[in-house]
């Protein structure tokens, strides 16, 4: 009896392993296209071309067993589950697809980097490790591979012009490190049922003197929060916020995923500010760092920042569920779509998929329509047009030179195939992380624009680029990110004042520069610090640093979300 591709993903399902093939040709390919792919970019015609392409190129490899890793979430759930195995199929490379958390993603990357042990055929990590990847000059840069080794197995049809995301994943040589898989903001999230209701616009107009809708500025979201918090609507008692406050690693990322540039703290620039990000280092005409505190120029802990971290605080104990402040990212994460937030500044449109599922009926009509919407998040008093005003994670496949040649050819084939045209729409209707052009812009997409919220009008704005990952400055993610959380933490608990908690993470931060400095690991490229000078002297530089504002009080200014989604048009 034939084998099919659906007893081969049951197995695989069932077991965890996967015995190779006893073949592996375009029988496997179609018995995958006509099971799985029902929407794609390409013709049935062109799929078939591509994946006759995999099963060429994969020849030399058939029986090669390769192992990658990636985090845990819908999407690389989708790879594992459903791609993995049908890749196996049809190329006979035994593909195993291990999903971990994130922090041990990095983790098991730093511990490759420091030994030389190959213990993942390829990554996926996220492109906010450009920086590290760039200096170090551990992982290998894609743009030479695809020209050298890697000639033989790069698909002719990749179409690198099609992703989205290549500007977070080149360094400032120019050169390409990482390859996108896939890609989520941080968002604005609301009940649109409850900002549009008409007792609670006028009750919101009668009480703060403007019209309640998507805030533009802190001022609003501080509004709105504060009018929402303990009031009741539909038999319960709802908040006005939502956030996580556990001393946990997500915490972290919390914070360098652009919080701080939305309060305004960094330069003017895109995908980044320049010379100072939102981690705050800056760096000089050769991207070197040269410093996180004031002192030395940077903005770790200037004004705009000690405004991001008492804000979050503020809010957090103020106008978030009390259960919040022991929560992670995960944890939190499914909350609002439980019915009690009225809004959340900062929301992961990686839970998507979770707001229009089966347990999210507190947040969609009768006709499982969303009673929410997304829009872009509001700014700080410090922002500035020109800032970026989100982060927008972008997890990346990463070859390193300590993988043999021949297994990271085997592994990048498997990265190909998962953001092949053949299977990306697929991929995305499943994930909602968006990485190609055409698949934002297929008809598809169109047809469900109406059930996600307003996640396919973002993608198809121009707004989007104000959305980006962490960018080059960070010379070693993995030791600075660490940090971020320990620091944070004595804020959000308060042990320390914010001020105290930034001045401590910034000379933490100038630790680290300064220990890669002396090691001369990076080489040119790695930091230099600029001699300490009053800060005075870098408040009086244009651009960041910057002292704090005598009054952050600004005018609450919102906008009708239609308007917003129809400018967008």
């Amino acid at each position: 009896m034939k084998r099919t591709l659906a007893t081969t993903s049951a197995l695989a399902l069932a077991t965890g392993l996967l015995a190779a093939p006893a073949f592996a040709d375009m029988e496997d390919a179609i018995a995958f296209l006509d099971e799985h792919i029902q929407r794609s970019a390409l013709t049935r015609e062109e799929q078939e071309a591509e994946m006759q392409w995999f099963v060429d190129a994969a020849e030399p490899f058939r029986g090669m067993s390769i192992t990658v890793v990636s985090e845990t979430i819908t999407t690389h759930e989708y790879e594992a589950n459903v791609l993995a195995p049908a890749f196996t199929a049809i190329t006979g490379i035994q593909v195993t697809h291990d999903l971990i958390g994130e922090g041990d993603v990095v983790e098991r990357l730093q511990t490759q980097m420091q030994t030389g042990e190959n213990i993942y055929d390829a990554y996926i990590n996220d492109s906010d490790l450009i920086g590290t990847h760039w200096r170090y000059q551990q992982a290998r840069n894609l743009t030479d591979w695809m020209a050298g080794d890697g000639a033989s197995v790069t698909n002719p049809n990749l179409n690198l012009e099609d992703f989205i995301g290549l500007s977070f994943t080149t360094g400032p040589d120019g050169l390409l490190y990482q390859l996108p898989d896939q890609q989520f903001a941080n968002l604005y999230w609301f009940r649109y049922d409850w900002f549009t209701d008409p007792e609670i616009m006028s009750d919101f107009q009668e009480e703060y003197g403007y019209e309640l809708g998507v805030p533009v500025n802190w001022s609003a979201y501080e509004d709105i929060a504060e009018f929402f918090t303990g009031r009741e609507i539909d038999g319960q008692t709802v908040y006005g916020h939502m956030d996580y406050g556990r001393r946990d690693p997500s915490l972290g990322w919390r914070f360098t995923d652009a919080w701080m540039s939305m309060a305004g703290m960094g330069d003017v620039g895109e995908p980044n500010g320049l010379p100072v990000d939102e981690w705050g280092i800056r760096v000089n005409e050769n991207s070197q760092p040269v410093g996180s505190c004031v002192t030395r120029g940077g903005a770790t802990n200037d004004g705009a920042a000690v405004y991001a971290i008492e804000s979050y605080t503020r809010w957090l104990n103020e106008y978030a569920p009390p259960a919040a402040a022991g929560m992670n990212f995960s944890e939190s994460g499914p909350i609002p779509a439980q019915g009690a937030i009225a809004q959340q500044m900062f929301w992961y449109t990686a839970f998507t998929a979770d707001m229009v599922g089966e347990g999210a009926a507190a947040v969609l009509d009768e006709e499982g329509m969303p009673l929410w919407r997304m829009a872009p998040s509001p700014h700080g008093v410090y922002w500035q047009e020109g800032m970026k005003i989100g982060y927008q994670d972008a997890g990346s496949w990463t070859l390193m030179e300590s993988t043999p040649v021949d297994r990271a050819q085997a592994a990048w084939l498997y990265a190909q195939f998962v953001t092949s045209m053949t299977v990306d729409v697929e991929k995305s209707h499943a994930g909602l992380t968006f990485i190609r052009e055409s698949t934002i812009n297929h008809d598809s997409f169109t047809e469900r624009a109406p059930q996600l919220g307003g996640l396919i009008e973002f993608y198809r704005s121009p707004a989007r680029t104000q959305w980006s990952p962490t960018g080059t400055n960070i010379p070693d993610y993995p030791r600075l990110a660490q940090l971020w959380w320990q620091h944070i933490g004595d804020a959000a608990s308060g042990s320390l004042s914010a001020q105290e908690a930034l001045d401590n993470l910034c000379e933490e931060q100038e630790a680290v520069l300064e220990r890669l400095q002396r090691s001369g690991v990076q080489g040119d490229l790695g930091p230099v610090l600029n001699e300490v000078q009053d800060a005075q002297y870098w408040f009086d530089q244009p651009g960041s640093p910057v002292a704090r504002l005598d009054n952050e009080d600004e005018e609450p200014i919102t906008v009708s979300y239609d308007e917003l989604i129809q400018s967008w048009q």
